[in-house]
């Protein structure tokens, strides 16, 4: 049995390491329930397929900023960033964060539990800016699309694909349907 498909990083949910770059700012286009694991996933309009799936922590930040109902947040904007100090037991694993968000009238302050019996101030900021706008399909230039079309198919592990379709995200042409066919495609062949 080769194990190497199975070390490969989850590409159906956003990452810590899709934010090495820096803080990325998002628009939702839906809250749906998930797993017991985790229950809640952001569904993102810039990063299709790839929900956000916020921690307990940055939920309770949610709900204090937006409150409770999360069929209210779909048009709502946040700005999401890799803190590498987050930790999963011991060990400094790093994680997403919020670090802005829309519908806010000045800064927000939650105490977050930090360690069992410790807890830490944690602030997000106003987002002021306008959103901004995905090109349609229509918009996209068929050259481009061709490329991803082409950079897609080219992949020859799980794990160059899943560093391609980021990069087609990034690129703002992960929404077009055929860019999406032709990740959909390799991955079969791939699995």
């Amino acid at each position: 049995m080769n194990l190497t498909d199975s070390i490969v990083p989850r590409s159906d949910q956003a990452n810590a390491e899709d934010f090495l770059a820096g803080p990325r700012t998002f628009t939702i286009e839906k809250v749906v329930a998930g797993t017991a694991e985790q229950p809640v996933e952001v569904h993102l309009r810039e990063m299709p397929g790839r929900p956000y799936k916020p921690s307990k922590s940055m939920r309770r930040v949610l709900v204090m900023a937006w409150g409770a109902e999360a069929s209210n947040y779909t048009g709502r904007r946040l700005t999401l960033f890799r803190n590498p100090d987050i930790t999963f037991g011991k060990e400094r694993v790093g994680g997403i964060e919020i670090s802005h968000l829309s519908h806010i009238d000045k800064a927000l302050t939650v105490a977050l539990t930090v360690t069992r019996g410790r807890r830490k101030p944690f602030t997000v900021a106003p987002l002021t800016d306008a959103p901004a706008t995905a090109p349609t399909r229509d918009e996209l230039d068929p050259v481009v699309v061709s490329e991803w079309v082409e950079t897609l198919e080219a992949a020859t592990s799980l794990s160059a694909l899943q560093t391609a379709w980021a990069d087609a995200g990034r690129a703002g042409v992960a929404h077009d349907p055929r860019v999406i066919a032709a990740k959909d495609k390799q991955k079969a062949a791939l699995t």
